[in-house]
């Protein structure tokens, strides 16, 4: 991605109002973390052109730095539906996958069809701390899958899961991240000086921001 792609890609979010900044009482994560931003991808899907834009952009994400892509897996459920426009768009078979497997029926984790060995592209909406997305990967290697890398809109570009990646081989590629759009909030005027200064220090440790 370019610096304008990823300018672009920020922009889009915070006008769909995918993003909502509150420094003064942070949201609380499923992991415990306390954050200043709120990143709502699934919004995105109720514009149609702005749809488009994200799809397209993932499309060229993947063609560019996967080009041996066999298959295209979403990781449910945020990133269920970008994954089946990609998929389709890119005329590749598309599977999703589960965080857990089901607990009746067939008890599937994995949902579609697909080929041992094949060489898979796991579409993500957001990383954070990256744990629940590599455990994606990890279930799609132990069913016989390849995976080539991920991709994602957005990532918060955190120390704990850039590692994490790394350690696991993984490549994680992201349309845009939290140093820009937290520019573009700043250059749109849609945080203040007090706001930005805060947005920018918890990048630091978040982990520990707010205890």
């Amino acid at each position: 991605m370019t610096e304008t792609n990823e300018q672009s890609v920020a922009s889009a979010l915070l006008r769909a109002g995918a993003v909502n900044f509150r420094p003064e009482t942070p949201y609380t994560w499923a992991s415990g973390w306390k954050s200043p931003i709120y990143c709502d991808n699934r919004r995105l899907l109720s514009f149609p052109f702005i749809r488009d834009f994200i799809k397209s952009e993932l499309c060229n994400l993947v063609f560019s730095r996967f080009e041996n892509a066999e298959c295209i897996a979403g990781v449910a459920t945020a990133g269920i539906a970008w994954g089946a426009m990609v998929a389709d768009q890119l005329k590749l078979p598309y599977i999703y996958v589960r965080p857990q497997p089901k607990s009746h029926g067939m008890g599937n984790q994995i949902e579609g069809a697909w080929e041992k060995g094949s060489r898979v592209v796991v579409m993500e909406d957001l990383v954070s701390t990256g744990m629940s997305s590599l455990k994606v990967c990890k279930v799609l290697e132990e069913a016989g899958l390849k995976v080539e890398g991920m991709t994602a809109i957005f990532t918060y570009g955190f120390k704990v899961a850039e590692e994490a990646f790394e350690k696991e081989g993984i490549q994680l590629y992201s349309l845009s991240n939290y140093d820009v759009l937290v520019a573009e909030a700043i250059k749109n005027g849609e945080v203040d000086a007090t706001a930005s200064n805060t947005l920018l220090k918890w990048l630091e440790q978040p982990e520990s921001w707010g205890k």
